[in-house]
């Protein structure tokens, strides 16, 4: 994977946290900058994983122990879904 070098704007107090040298904060980093455009459904996973050269699988397991769901569900979904399932057994066993 080719590196290049970025210029952004931080606050200043923040410079002792980002200006690590080691490749696993490097990664953390990246990966969660990634995260919002994830969010946005601009890239997939897949994609993302793809940019900081891992596998997809393994970029679900890191932003999952960072408590960021890979499925987002809201409550209205689970009651449709829970309310679909309710209906259609509701139909079998007739």
């Amino acid at each position: 994977m080719e590196l290049v070098s970025v210029r952004i704007n931080v606050p200043k107090a923040m410079v002792p946290w980002i200006g690590e040298d080691d490749p696993k904060h490097e990664f953390e980093r990246n990966a969660m900058m990634l995260y919002p455009h994830i969010q946005n459904m601009e890239i997939s996973h897949g994609r993302a994983a793809e940019l900081l050269g891992i596998n997809k699988l393994d970029l679900i397991d890191f932003y999952g122990s960072m408590g960021l769901p890979y499925i987002r569900i809201t409550d209205k979904d689970i009651d449709d879904e829970l309310a679909a399932y309710q209906s259609f057994k509701a139909r079998a066993e007739k």
